[in-house]
């Protein structure tokens, strides 16, 4: 019985995310330019008219100046769409929404396409890929399904379709309220992994190695929803633990078709019980075997929740020789990591190789022939930001290409699972992936995080 109702909870979400998405307003042909003289198609042409782009930039965002010099550098007019105005942006183009609802701001975005054609519309973050998709339907404009977007939201939802297509994960179940989450963790079998269905990087994700720990994890687990503003009731994701590596995908769709920019290894064990992001690191040193099968089991997630068009984010496991899905978003990396990316002989942005696509401007996607990598630093206690100290000791470290702090000091920092931000940002580049893990290493063992507890 108790399963039974777990596995009902599904049911509803898939309901609900049906509702969320509106019949859409199709529009008689495409928003997009015409190809210019003698370019049979956009993606052939560099060479094209001022296009008008959306960026759909939630307020707290790190990659707001990234994608207004991303813009700026294709002679692209960028209308900012966000709960507040962007410094960046100066005089530019702007339209209040509210990431909390995605259809009404989706509707206010088409409302702007109306007085002025709009080209593509971009999601930076997951807040905004739901508003991406549903604007972009409605104007005609290249996209992902809105139903394959709301799959990717939730982890409910995502974790049926890729059961239903046979796509490798972790076993799982779903506790309602009600829910014996004991008797659920020892039929998913521990240890188990416990999620929130909304949060993203991290936030509330929590291991537990024993049936008797998951009820007050659970309960932890309803309270950083409810500070989130999320419901706290909301169904919650108890899901096998899987050990071994952790990789992650970077990749672009092209009608449907999965071109992989940069497969990163995490070098530092993801074991728990908090899951913070450390350090990502590009090429890969797993087995081309395995590589292989990290992109096949990505593509057949990607088909099996219908997306289409544009950027996807995988996480993945790697025990032995097997792979399986852990997340699959509908955005491009986050925080600042796409600074890690470089691509074709003049080492454009991510972003812009993402305004590019969007644009359907031809795009190469061949990434720099040397290693990179990125070091996110944690917050390591609650308390205020008082200092952080070593950033001069911390550059001069070799190979190391960029430190950038992005909270400011004198604010309060919540560390994970409760909270949901990074101090920062370190970068490097070298010859070899290992390289550019010993150096990221160094140059965080420099730093020195001074944080007051209130």
């Amino acid at each position: 019985m108790i399963l039974t109702r777990a596995r009902s909870v599904i049911v509803s979400i898939c309901a609900i995310a049906r509702d969320i998405v509106p019949e859409a307003r199709r529009k008689t042909g495409s928003r997009r330019l015409a190809p210019l003289d003698g370019c049979p198609t956009r993606r052939s042409c560099d060479h094209v008219p001022v296009s008008t782009v959306v960026v759909i930039l939630p307020t707290g965002t790190y990659r707001a100046g990234d994608f207004v010099e991303a813009g700026r550098s294709l002679g692209v007019d960028l209308i900012i769409a966000s709960e507040e105005r962007h410094a960046l942006l100066g005089e530019g183009g702007f339209i209040p929404i509210d990431c909390a609802d995605p259809r009404r701001s989706a509707a206010a975005i088409v409302e702007a396409g109306d007085r002025h054609p709009i080209d593509a519309v971009i999601p930076v973050d997951d807040a905004g890929v739901m508003i991406a998709a549903i604007a972009s339907e409605e104007l005609g404009l290249t996209h992902n399904p809105p139903a394959a977007v709301a799959a990717t939201r939730n982890k409910a939802i995502l974790r049926k379709v890729l059961e239903e297509r046979e796509v490798p994960q972790p076993s799982y179940e779903l506790a309602a309220p009600s829910s014996d989450t004991v008797a659920l963790a020892e039929v998913v079998g521990t240890p188990v992994v416990i999620k929130p269905l909304s949060l993203s990087a991290s936030r509330g994700v929590i291991r537990v190695d024993h049936p008797l720990q998951v009820p007050p994890v659970v309960e932890r687990i309803r309270r950083i929803l409810a500070v989130a503003g999320q419901n706290p009731n909301e169904p919650i994701l108890i899901e096998r633990y899987i050990p071994g590596k952790e990789i992650a995908l970077e990749g672009l769709l092209f009608e449907g078709a999965l071109d992989v920019l940069a497969l990163f290894d995490k070098p530092e064990p993801m074991e728990g019980p908090y899951f913070a992001e450390t350090m990502l690191v590009t090429p890969s040193r797993l087995h081309p075997e395995i590589l292989e099968e990290v992109e096949t089991v990505t593509a057949r997630a990607v088909r099996a929740l219908g997306l289409r068009e544009g950027p996807i984010h995988a996480e993945l496991r790697v025990d032995g020789n097997r792979v399986a899905i852990i997340e699959v978003a509908a955005r491009s990396i986050g925080g600042l990591c796409g600074r890690s990316l470089h691509f074709g002989l003049l080492g454009a942005t991510l972003e812009n190789l993402l305004l590019r696509h969007a644009l359907g401007m031809h795009t190469n996607t061949r990434r720099e022939d040397i290693a990179s990598g990125v070091l996110m630093i944690p917050v390591p206690s609650a308390g205020t930001l008082q200092a952080v100290n070593g950033l001069g000791a911390a550059r001069a470290v070799p190979r190391i290409t960029e430190i950038a702090v992005t909270i400011p000091l004198g604010t309060y920092v919540i560390p994970l699972p409760d909270g949901a931000r990074y101090l920062g940002f370190l970068f490097a580049k070298a010859d070899t992936p290992l390289e550019v893990e010993t150096s990221l290493v160094a140059a965080r063992n420099e730093l020195e995080i001074v944080i007051i507890a209130d």
